[in-house]
């Protein structure tokens, strides 16, 4: 191609091989630049729009994140599409190249982090309901909203696996299983990405550089995160080491990433915390050997903001920050994500005093650039301000999230007392999540609660059965008590009783603690019981025998023993979002049968962890009598009631047996034998009978789900490649043959693998 045009920037039309004719173009400075990232904002120090720019034109930086903690100026999707064309035309107009940004993104349950956007409930919630579509279409809606506003870049789908409920980030996960976690993430991924089709033509346009972008353009790039196993630290203490053997590794966290990597992202985010040692951020085994080699991933790594920081801050595995970008780039690393100029600097001098080839640095480089021009910012990076306006939170984007809101919300128990009547005259609503949007919508969202967009589950009742048959009162904030004792005069008049209770809006210790935002309990817990003055608050109200609905708004499961012996009806309804509080309500009253199982086990206190349904067998010297169970939750892993009631049977197997590389089509009949419609999920589980190393009692390999009007049923199938029956650890990965049992509700058949080659 001709190199420039008469102002110096890329020719337009150029195809992929040019990537390497614009690399030659670069100085060392410019491409260190594309390998450091900054933030406009307040995060641990605050950096304006002007500071970003001055970054962008001094040290050529590539990315900046403009969205996020402690952006105040954001408040509506039109200035925030503005924001982003003003970085985007200074970079384009500003530098010799013209090199557009990547601007990357939390979005999290939608894109949040903008007053106006459509906020889907958390992963955890999404989880519940056991369905791949609704979370593709969150997904594609996430994708556009973020992209109208001038994202290119989502860090997400998480596909952490949550195996301590401690954790600070359960919410952000999919749950325990780390099939559940693969296929939900994936099916995330596929709607973020849009329909994937990538035009093989890489523009670079300088013509059209003052020219709007529609905000209907659904595609942004997807980061699979947190590479490569996150979710079980020490203590529940988010970051910490996670130590496990390399047989749970390949077993538990592995496969959700292995499952995503092939349906397709961009991108890869280490996880902060060392594993066996070592820090994944400067980890060569896990970010070129693994990633690369065996997982066969090609495009690019992120670090998780302060990752590389962590190796010299932290980790103690280097002294310095140029010891720590060194230890990075030689690991895999790609972009420093936050690192801004001070890494920019440490890459130059690294490259000057041979220690880091440029050939390495061009690597890098090129996976960035490639990205850039697939998503068509070379071409026309602006979006439009007013169809920012038009595509969040339309009216097709709220009904998509009040929908995964209503099936996610899960049942844990009902005495009869559900569904509350219509008739009522007077319903007591209270607690401290009731009438609060900001920890509806929970972490990685508005941090400011002022004129927030949504229904409180308070609203949403006084929708249901008119205001004037609801009575407020608060009765408690989150660790303080309000005013118990109106609340219990309340409940004694009232026909009925809806306590709604729960945690606060939270993220992961870094976000709150820098925002100087106080974090009391949360998020890493030490307990999972309900602060002491919601606790009081529940049972001055259960007291006085007036029926007693418990709603959780929580990012994680609770452990409530006293609420499961006294309370008739608990829901728990995770994080919801933005809508909901009418899911609550439309569920507590009937105009919604609850269908949501859980995606995490719910343990009966902190003392019973771990809690997983998929534990290790083991002796009990002592006798199986006498030994405590190795799973004994307060609720399991895929519970959910319903308003009606279902027969699960007939399971049975496509074969009787298969050799180690084929596959297995389990089926099971779903009836509704109850007298109202409903939705009906169903696990798979299969245990391996005999095998050369210690298996599961159980590994989940399947869902399925039907909805069912009354006297109907339904055959769902669920098909398990025989790769899901392998036995996995360090350097070994066989499916061994021998009897394997399927098991779905009550229902158990055997499947035999056959000696065969895998």
């Amino acid at each position: 191609m001709d190199s420039e045009t008469e102002n110096g920037r890329p020719r337009p039309e150029v195809s992929a091989d040019d990537i390497d004719e614009l690399l030659a173009e670069m100085t060392l400075e410019e491409k260190a630049g594309q390998l450091a990232g900054t933030y406009v904002g307040k995060l641990g120090t605050e950096k304006t729009l002007e500071d970003a720019e001055r970054e962008i034109t001094e040290d050529h930086i590539g990315a900046v994140s403009p969205f996020g903690i402690g952006i105040t100026t954001l408040d509506d999707p039109a200035r925030a599409a503005e924001v982003a064309n003003r970085l985007q035309r200074h970079a384009v107009e500003e530098t010799r190249l013209g090199i557009p940004l990547s601007v990357p993104v939390d979005a999290v349950h939608g894109h949040a982090y903008i007053n106006g956007a459509t906020v889907f409930p958390h992963n955890v919630g999404m989880a519940a309901t056991r369905d791949p579509t609704l979370v593709e279409r969150g997904g594609e809606i996430t994708g556009r909203e973020a992209r109208a506003t001038g994202a290119t870049l989502n860090y997400g789908p998480t596909l952490d696996v949550a195996r301590d409920q401690r954790w600070g980030r359960v919410f952000e996960t999919y749950g325990e299983s780390s099939y559940l976690c693969g296929e939900l993430a994936a099916a995330e991924a596929r709607g973020l990405r849009g329909d994937g089709d990538v035009d093989e033509t890489l523009r670079v346009s300088s013509a059209n550089q003052n020219a709007e972008r529609s905000g209907d353009d659904p595609t942004i790039a997807a980061t699979a995160k947190h590479f490569p196993a996150y979710g079980q630290p020490e203590r529940g203490e988010d970051a910490s080491v996670v130590e496990i053997s390399e047989s749970t590794f390949r077993r538990t966290f592995l496969p959700a990433f292995e499952r995503v990597l092939d349906e397709g992202v961009d991108a890869v985010m280490p996880c902060y915390n060392s594993i066996d040692g070592e820090p994944a951020h400067g980890s060569e085994r896990f970010l070129t050997d693994l990633l690369r080699g065996e997982l066969g991933f090609d495009g690019f790594v992120t670090s998780d903001w302060g990752g590389v920081d962590h190796l010299h801050e932290d980790h103690g595995t280097s002294d310095s920050r140029r010891t720590s970008a060194w230890q990075a780039f030689t690991a895999g690393l790609d972009l420093v994500s936050v690192g801004g100029p001070d890494y920019a600097e440490e890459v130059v001098e690294l490259v000057r005093k041979e220690e880091l080839s440029e050939r390495r640095l061009d690597e890098s480089v090129r996976r960035i650039l490639e990205l850039k021009a697939r998503l068509g910012l070379f071409e026309d990076p602006y979006v439009d301000p007013d169809g920012a306006t038009d595509t969040l939170a339309n009216d097709d984007h709220r009904e998509a999230s009040l929908d995964a809101a209503r099936d996610s919300m899960t049942l844990l128990k009902n005495d009869g007392v559900l569904p509350l009547s219509e008739s009522l005259d007077d319903v007591l609503v209270t607690g401290p999540n009731a009438d609060d949007l900001h920890h509806q919508f929970g972490g990685w969202s508005v941090m400011d609660d002022s004129d927030l967009q949504g229904v409180t589950v308070r609203e949403g009742i006084e929708d249901v059965v008119g205001e004037e048959s609801v009575t407020y009162e608060p009765g408690a904030t989150i660790t303080e008590e309000a005013d118990v004792d109106a609340a219990a005069d309340a409940a004694e008049d009232a026909d009925a009783a809806v306590v709604v209770l729960g945690e606060d809006w939270y993220i992961h210790e870094f976000g709150p603690q820098q925002m100087n935002r106080p974090t009391g309990d949360f998020p890493t817990r030490t307990q999972l019981e309900l602060p002491e003055a919601q606790q009081n608050l529940l049972e001055a109200v259960q007291a006085t025998e007036t029926p007693t609905v418990l709603v959780l708004v929580s990012g994680r499961p609770l452990s409530i023993p006293w609420a499961d012996e006294n309370v008739p009806g608990i829901l728990t309804a995770y994080y919801p979002g933005m809508d909901g509080g009418t899911a609550i309500a439309e569920t507590v009253f009937g105009r919604h049968n609850p269908s949501g199982r859980l995606p995490v086990s719910v343990p009966r206190s902190a003392g019973h962890l771990p809690t997983v349904f998929d534990y290790l067998p083991h002796p009990t010297p002592i006798g199986a009598d006498e030994h405590p169970d190795s799973y004994d939750p307060l609720y399991p892993f895929g519970h959910g009631l319903s308003y009606t009631d279902f027969e699960v049977s007939g399971l049975t197997l496509s074969s009787e047996s298969i050799g180690p590389a084929g596959e297995i089509t389990a089926s099971v009949t779903v009836e509704n034998v109850g007298d109202r419609a409903g939705d009906r999920s169903v696990d798979l589980f299969v245990e391996d009978v005999v095998s050369s190393r210690v298996t599961p009692v159980r590994e989940h390999v399947g869902f399925a789900k039907a909805s069912l009007e009354p006297g109907e049923s339904a055959e769902l199938e669920m098909t398990v490649p025989a790769d899901a029956l392998a036995v996995r650890g360090r350097d070994y990965e066989r499916v061994e043959p021998g009897e394997f049992v399927f098991s779905c509700e009550e229902e158990t058949t055997t499947l035999t693998v056959e000696p065969g080659r895998n």
